[in-house]
Formats: C-alpha cells, structure tokens, sequence
C-alpha cells in the first residue's frame, strides 16, 4: 500500500501539472538488482529553483497543496532501500525515476 501510495502521488502530480491535455507514461525494466520504474508527464514542466526543493517538506506551488506528498514519498522510497529522483524541463515535462531493490 505504501508504494502504490508513491504511485498516486506522482501520477496525480503528473496530471496536475497537464493543463488540456497530455500525457502520462509509465515504464518499467529490470537493472541488474532493482526494478526501475519511470513516470514521465507532458505537463509544464519544473522550473529549476523549485526542483531543488520538491522533496522538501511543504514545499509546494499549489494553491490547495500541503507539500508533503513528494517528501512521503521520497521516505517511503528510503525506507524500502530505493531511490527516486526527478528530470524536467519547463514547457516540455516531468520524468520521475524510482530503483526499487528485487528481493527474494
């Protein structure tokens, strides 16, 4: 439940940030011990002052946002040994990266 919780928070994200209309990929692949999973968005973009501070807590641009749901997710992601990290381009998109460890 908490990952699909991360899933959540970046599509809703992704389609926050698509004004008429766009797009959402998502795609996954094996690299070698971890499942990579990319969430790219045609959305406006980040601009580069904010994209050093999205996984801050409450940091956010929304009017009705709390900031605090990239910082949940960037912990639920540590906590299972992952790593997100996020791309983008004002005007051209968003591309999030998540390396989930395979086990077993």
């Amino acid at each position: 439940s908490e990952i699909r919780q991360v899933f959540l928070n970046i599509i809703l994200n992704g389609a926050q940030a698509i004004e008429k209309e766009g797009l959402i990929k998502i795609t996954t692949c094996r690299e070698d011990n971890y499942i990579k999973i990319l969430f790219e968005d045609t959305g406006g973009g980040i601009e580069s002052q904010n994209l050093k501070k999205i996984f801050d807590p409450f940091f956010t641009t929304k009017a009705a946002g709390t900031g605090l749901g990239l910082f949940i997710s960037q912990n639920i992601i540590r906590q299972h040994k992952g790593q997100i990290s996020v791309k983008s381009q004002p005007g051209k998109g968003t591309t999030f990266t998540l390396l989930l460890p395979v086990t077993g």
